[in-house]
């Protein structure tokens, strides 16, 4: 089910609503966001539902064994096998034929006959992203920065959060253990403004700016060895522009949608294209994302204590997992190497940089994220390489349609993400002439699914 279909907005939602401050426990309303968070999911596959209960199990059962354990050798051993099981699942359903098509490539460079068979497995959506929800709440009851929870409801209602579950923001249990443990407090009035304010421009950006963009730039990437180099920047810029306003839209609505609930999720981009250097850019771009490899991968590798060169490979073998981690495709991985060379490339240059203009420093930056972006954005190498060498050669081509309503959305998408305040920024009391407004916009939103446009989110597929 999506955010952006009529489905969610005219049934499933009033229906969670509704019932959900119609009851009064806690107990209640953890079973009741379980189930509903159950339903949501299962309208993608309802088998996969059974994946993510064994995973909450599991996860689950990991933190009552550090309650009732404290010798190490117990400890670690929920540690290691509970993380073992999860990210077992994950390598299975996400990276098995990743894995078997690259062996194979590799045999058939050695010139040998011998081919493995590829496996028939669908990726179960948002596996990703609840396998980190529960890898960070077994690490952090290991290292006693949590209590792990005896309330198996509170946990699974944790997991299965459908305002999160499939794309994110990656929420620590700690971020919103308060919330979840005041569950049957929570003020309905309070949050009410704040969470339909995030959720309809959330839903803005997503309906009215990114898929607008991906409309036209989606079948030109289609044919992109036909492309000029003018229509190759378009596409390039569009599809930077579309990803960030497709994403922060469906973390915005997420946000609006666990504030209606009296749980706040955290922030997952702080203004992206406004960064000053790549490292700038990391700690406002998927912030959930990029502090969770920051504190489970690249500080307990070392992170920068052990001198520089530790520090450069920590670097790599982070942004290269973090690639992974966003699909089995090389070009991930060459995506999250090519981050992992700028922030070592950043480490010996930022004195000299401090000299440049800022503006100087945020327009390169913004280069080096589209470069970046056209990698990821790309089907194989040879796209990347074509996309890229037409970019920065001269090619005339034929002219690209609808190449002016993508300049002006363009420009429109450009305003906001570069000078505009985001959404964490805004005060979300709105005067009566402002709220008609976004109350319009969503409805041109709602006219807009009303004619078909009902496209996934871009990472869900991550």
């Amino acid at each position: 089910m999506l955010f952006n279909s009529l489905p969610f907005l005219y049934l499933f939602l009033p229906l969670t609503y509704f019932v959900f401050w119609r009851l009064r426990t806690k107990v209640d309303r953890y079973a009741w966001l379980t189930i509903t968070g159950y339903l949501f999911y299962s309208f993608w596959n309802p088998k996969f539902c059974l994946l993510m209960a064994l995973s909450t199990v599991v996860s689950y059962g990991a933190g009552l064994g550090f309650l009732r354990w404290h010798d190490a050798r117990s400890r670690r051993l929920c540690l290691i096998l509970p993380i073992a099981f999860d990210l077992s699942l994950l390598a299975v359903f996400k990276y098995a034929n990743f894995a078997l098509s690259s062996g194979n490539w590799l045999l058939e460079a050695f010139h040998v006959t011998f081919r493995a068979p590829m496996f028939d497995i669908v990726l179960p959506v948002g596996i990703s992203f609840y396998t980190f929800h529960t890898i960070t709440y077994i690490v952090d009851s290991y290292r006693g920065v949590i209590k792990p929870t005896r309330n198996f409801l509170e946990f699974s209602c944790y997991v299965s959060l459908f305002s999160q579950l499939v794309a994110g923001p990656i929420v620590r249990f700690r971020q919103i253990e308060q919330d979840l443990e005041n569950i049957d407090h929570a003020n309905r009035t309070g949050d009410l403004e704040r969470g339909w304010s995030f959720f309809a421009i959330g839903m803005v950006k997503k309906v009215l700016i990114a898929d607008s963009i991906a409309w036209i730039i989606n079948p030109a990437l289609g044919r992109w060895q036909s492309l000029s180099t003018l229509d190759t920047w378009l596409c390039a810029l569009g599809y930077t522009y579309q990803l960030y306003f497709d994403f922060s839209g469906y973390s915005d609505m997420a946000v609006g949608l666990g504030a209606m609930f009296g749980i706040r999720l955290p922030q997952n981009f702080n203004s992206p294209y406004k960064a000053s250097d790549i490292p700038d850019f990391w700690n406002r771009w998927h912030i959930s994302l990029s502090s969770v490899l920051r504190d489970y991968l690249y500080i307990p590798m070392g992170g920068n204590r052990h001198g520089e060169w530790a520090t450069c490979r920590n670097l790599m073998i982070t942004m290269l997992l973090g690639g992974l981690w966003h699909g089995a495709k090389w070009t991930f991985v060459a995506w999250g190497a090519y981050h992992g060379l700028l922030l070592v490339a950043t480490r010996y240059s930022r004195t000299m940089l401090a000299l440049w203009p800022m503006a100087f420093r945020q327009g390169t930056t913004f280069l080096l994220v589209i470069i970046g972006w056209v990698l990821f954005r790309s089907d194989n190498f040879p796209m990347a390489y074509g996309l890229l060498t037409t970019m920065f050669s001269w090619k005339p081509g034929t002219h690209l349609p609808g190449g002016t309503t993508l300049g002006a959305l363009l420009l429109l998408a450009g305003a906001f993400a570069h000078f505009g305040p985001n959404t964490f920024e805004l005060r979300h009391q709105w005067q009566l002439a402002q709220a008609l407004m976004l109350c319009s916009l969503l409805l041109v939103c709602i006219v807009f699914i009303y004619g078909g446009q009902q496209s996934p989110f871009l990472y869900f597929q991550f």
